[in-house]
């Protein structure tokens, strides 16, 4: 690890009263080895959240908006920044530049694909500055990665992966959240099917899959970096898709309409309705069972060349699902090596798992 510090470390969560940026900071919060600033373009609703964390060093509150000044950042004196401020389809780099201006590390918990994969622009400006920029640390491509990582030691080539996030029911969840996905619903993006990057739409091609523990769910095409990032990490790489899916079926299929309306061009880009969906979403809370499903499909082979198929579920109850993408910023807070990289090979899959025990969440591999 470079450039930490002796005492302890300011971490700047910058969105830190959302509700991921919450989570975050309740995780951080009990570190005596952590000072944390709780940043946000609402200076009330910053002192508001600091004031009622239960924190090991009293946490402080400070007034960042990404949309203005850079030196509002430097301001707060953090030694990393923690970006919880999504959508990040179409952010900008803004808080990881203000984070190398003033000599601090930079993570977020983007899944975002442009986002992530062009986060390597920063490298020089990083690496002169002696700090980390890590994008990504999220459930896609960190968790995703980790799975990979490790069939890899019984592996000696992934041929394909097919893997897919079904949520609960996502009134809980902000605008900027349910934007994300909205995002390429409807769109065109590519995802590699036999050996080529071919075009595909989002939330099309429905299909079912059995997730032990929970049943079937329904799931349609999905835009992640992992679908930029893998085939060079994972050279032979034949096949990759990834899949998204609500856990209600009147949402999942009037998302599918919606995507179609989109395709058709009736409907504009999906995700500039996301406050209004929230809302309509809402209604449908009472068929919801606060249930998320993952599940991941790996193929490849092994050392001796013969074929081998490695498969991997989690099960994510009482509404804890949003709670996983937010397991590898809290595990990396302090471990950064200057440079600017997607979150890949950096949270092991061990670790992750280690996590998972906080949660309401049973993970099973066969």
């Amino acid at each position: 690890m470079a450039g930490l510090p002796d005492r302890p470390l300011r971490v700047a969560i910058v969105g830190g009263y959302g509700n991921f940026g919450t989570h975050v900071a309740r995780s951080l919060a009990s570190d005596p080895a952590i000072q944390l600033i709780i940043a946000g373009r609402s200076l009330a609703k910053a002192r508001a959240a600091a004031a009622a964390l239960d924190a090991a060093n009293p946490a402080e509150a400070g007034a960042y908006d990404f949309a203005g000044p850079p030196e509002a950042l430097a301001a707060l004196r953090p030694d990393c920044v923690i970006n919880m401020v999504g959508p990040y389809n179409g952010q900008s780099y803004a808080v990881a530049e203000a984070a190398i201006a003033c000599g601090a590390h930079y993570c977020d918990i983007a899944d975002a694909r442009d986002f992530v994969t062009g986060i390597g622009v920063l490298d020089e400006k990083a690496k002169a500055a002696g700090v980390a920029v890590i994008a990504g640390a999220s459930s896609i491509p960190a968790l995703t990665a980790a799975y990979a990582d490790a069939a890899l030691e019984e592996m000696r080539a992934i041929r394909s992966l097919d893997y897919g996030i079904s949520g609960a029911e996502q009134s809980n969840a902000g605008a900027g959240t349910v934007a994300a996905v909205l995002s390429f619903v409807g769109q065109r993006f590519t995802q590699r099917i036999g050996g080529r990057m071919v075009e595909v739409t989002g939330w099309s091609d429905q299909r079912r899959v059995h997730i032990p523990g929970i049943g079937a769910r329904w799931f349609g095409r999905a835009n992640a970096p992992d679908l930029d990032l893998f085939a060079a990490r994972y050279p032979g790489l034949a096949d990759h898709t990834f899949w998204a899916g609500h856990a209600i079926l009147p949402m999942h299929f009037g998302t599918a309409l919606m995507g179609w309306l989109t395709q058709a061009g009736l409907l504009p880009r999906l995700d500039r309705f996301a406050p209004q969906l929230v809302r309509i979403a809402s209604l449908f809370n009472f068929l919801g069972t606060g249930t998320s499903g993952f599940f991941m499909t790996i193929t490849g082979e092994g050392r001796d060349g013969a074929p081998m198929t490695r498969r991997h579920w989690i099960v994510a109850r009482s509404g804890h699902g949003p709670f996983i993408p937010c397991i590898p910023v809290i595990l990396i807070a302090r471990r950064y090596e200057p440079g600017a990289r997607p979150c890949l090979g950096i949270v092991s899959l061990a670790e992750f798992r280690d996590a998972f025990a906080a949660f309401d969440v049973t993970e099973t591999s066969a």
